[in-house]
């Protein structure tokens, strides 16, 4: 399953379902969110498993925790939350209040809630990132390339199917996170494509694409 294929199936129309009845903010809104934290996330940990002590930990966490089940029961979201919340310290660590404040003036949710529905999509991510690790039997020394393929595939789907908006974010995301990359993917993904010069680069950026996925609400 592409990342796109999760962003547009079943699953993410549970999640958002669930985020909408929590928080009362539009579902479109929540899968705009994940069409961005997904791969913000998957940079992240791409960029930590070049460590191999990260590689095993994160190999264990998938084997252990993160088997694909949720993908299936988008029931657990909510009772994993707790579990997401401590995802997300460990993935951005020190740079976690950046990425939210980034991604709360980008999609329009508040920034109170923003940390909470991050949270309830983080074990969503995981468990499509153990789910494809599964498939392809690839180990901590893999998980590199796991990711980096995971991004590039999307890349190329986003980039041939634009007639989405959905897709024109992960165009927007993954294209301008590929093409210049400074080795950091707050910098690459936040930085290029959702504030700054990066803005003026991709004709107004993630507020224009999620202008057309909202204004018709």
């Amino acid at each position: 399953m592409s990342l796109i294929d999760l962003l547009t199936g079943n699953t993410s129309n549970q999640v958002a379902e669930q985020a909408e009845n929590k928080f009362g903010i539009s579902r479109n809104q929540v899968i705009a969110l994940l069409a961005v934290a997904a791969p913000l996330i998957i940079s992240y940990l791409r960029n930590k498993s070049q460590d191999s002590q990260e590689a095993e930990a994160l190999n264990n966490a998938l084997d252990k925790d993160h088997d694909g089940s949720i993908l299936d029961d988008a029931s657990q979201v909510e009772s994993r939350q707790a579990e997401g919340g401590s995802i997300l310290d460990h993935i951005f660590g020190g740079q976690k209040n950046t990425v939210e404040n980034q991604l709360s003036q980008n999609t329009g949710i508040s920034i109170d809630k923003i940390g909470p529905i991050l949270a309830m999509l983080a074990p969503v991510i995981m468990g499509y990132i153990g789910k494809e690790k599964q498939q392809n039997n690839v180990g901590a020394g893999g998980l590199g390339d796991l990711l980096g393929g995971i991004l590039g595939n999307a890349s190329n789907q986003a980039q041939a199917q634009q007639s989405n908006p959905l897709n024109d974010i992960l165009g927007s995301v993954l294209g301008g996170g590929q093409q210049q990359s400074s080795g950091n993917p707050l910098n690459d993904i936040l930085g290029s494509v959702l504030g700054g010069s990066g803005q003026q680069q991709q004709g107004g950026g993630l507020g224009n694409i999620l202008g057309s996925i909202l204004g018709g609400k």
